[in-house]
């Protein structure tokens, strides 16, 4: 693979717990300067009993950041958190992952980490023993929950004197798994992605509608992942809890059924795909009120018409490069309603999921879900975070991009 340049200009935040392994740090950060990368330092107390300040700030040509008194600013762990384009801590002792799981914050790297808007990087070191223990095991699990990226452990002789697992990985692979992420993450560049999220609220009246309880985490998972892979994203969103705010994602808030079927015909002409995870309303009363209905003795009829089929309609304007992804929330013969969908839609993929697996559907931040392909794939992704599945969907995109010849 070629890394040329790959580093240039890039900005890695280095921090160093209290770990033997800290001395590996100071050939990690000759590496990632040699790469063309700016990089400056943030250590524990406790690291500095393995690794001089002074020669990682020899090295990095930047001050080395240890307490709240660096530099005489009470806020340099905000403005750190939001300078660089990836932080990595390497050595991550059990200590500081502990910390991670809980937010706690008792020192100026755990501020940092905490106020940090770029993705985190970690190289676990600790002995045999400790890597194993079920806590440990747990707590890795819950760190990689909340976004951040694992560098495995090596294998070989420890501290301790054992041999086994725990030994942090050499500044070598360290330095190819940022240049990875760095290639992966422009994978999308130049591509534009449409996305649709939650669910439609169809008015009854001014007060009372007819709506679902999607979330629109889903949906948010994949424009989030989309976006760090490189692309533009834009996604139309219909009335969620928490609405999607980032500067890197455009977003169109809609409400109805008929705003989202128009928001996504003017913006699919010019998406290379466009994933339809939202929860749309099939039907739609016919008539909405221009007052509040008030409560009467008798019972309320309430006539309901179709809405607009948004990914039959894009199913049917779809040209030749472009991907379409539906969405198929079942409760029975899911299969086999996902296929007939796949088919009647013209869609190339279809995303299935289960209101009877335990873990998936509204609300929730986990998902379990079967692919679809149009070539008669199925492709099955356990239960895992929403952000975990969002990064398994774009990997069968790829993969049928690939099979397909669309580029």
């Amino acid at each position: 693979m070629n890394y040329n340049s790959t580093l240039t200009g890039k900005k890695i935040l280095l921090g160093i717990t209290g770990s033997i392994a800290a001395y590996k740090s100071i050939l990690l950060v000759r590496l990632l300067i040699k790469q063309g990368a700016e990089v400056k330092v943030v250590m524990t107390e406790a690291s500095k009993e393995f690794v001089s300040p002074l020669v990682l700030s020899t090295l990095s040509k930047n001050e080395v950041i240890i307490d709240w008194k660096s530099r005489h600013q009470w806020n340099n762990h905000v403005e750190l958190g939001r300078w660089a384009d990836l932080m990595l801590i390497a050595p991550l002792s059990c200590n500081t992952l502990a910390k991670m799981t809980t937010a706690l914050c008792d020192n100026l790297l755990m501020a940092v980490y905490l106020s940090a808007t770029c993705p985190v990087m970690v190289a676990p070191a600790m002995d045999e023993d400790m890597w194993l223990h079920p806590a440990t095991q747990k707590n890795l699990q819950q760190i990689q929950s909340n976004g951040n990226r694992l560098i495995p452990v090596a294998v070989g002789e420890l501290a301790s004197g054992l041999l086994g697992p725990g030994r942090m990985a050499e500044p070598e692979l360290i330095l190819e798994s940022i240049l990875d992420y760095f290639i992966a993450s422009k994978e999308f560049a130049g591509k534009n992605i449409l996305i649709t999220a939650g669910p439609t609220h169809e008015a009854i009246d001014p007060v009372r509608f007819i709506g679902n309880h999607s979330s629109g985490k889903m949906g948010h998972a994949l424009a989030e992942a989309f976006a760090a892979k490189g692309a533009q994203v834009v996604v139309v969103e219909g009335p969620v809890p928490n609405p999607l705010n980032r500067s890197d994602i455009r977003t169109i808030r809609v409400s109805s059924a008929e705003e989202m079927y128009v928001a996504c015909i003017d913006e699919f002409p010019s998406a290379d795909i466009a994933i339809l995870a939202a929860a749309v309303a099939d039907f739609t009363p016919s008539t909405k009120a221009l007052q509040k209905i008030k409560k009467e003795t008798s019972d309320l009829t309430l006539e309901l018409t179709r809405t607009k089929d948004i990914l039959k309609t894009l199913g049917t304007l779809k040209k030749q490069n472009q991907l379409l992804v539906g969405f198929a929330l079942e409760t029975e013969n899911e299969k086999a309603n996902a296929y007939s969908k796949l088919k009647a839609k013209n869609a190339d993929l279809i995303v299935l999921n289960s209101l009877n697996d335990e873990g998936a559907g509204f609300g929730v931040d986990t998902n379990k879900v079967t692919i679809l392909t149009k070539h008669g794939k199925e492709i099955e992704s356990p239960i895992k975070t929403k952000k975990d599945v969002a990064l398994d969907i774009i990997e069968q995109i790829k993969t049928f991009m690939h099979e397909s010849n669309i580029a």
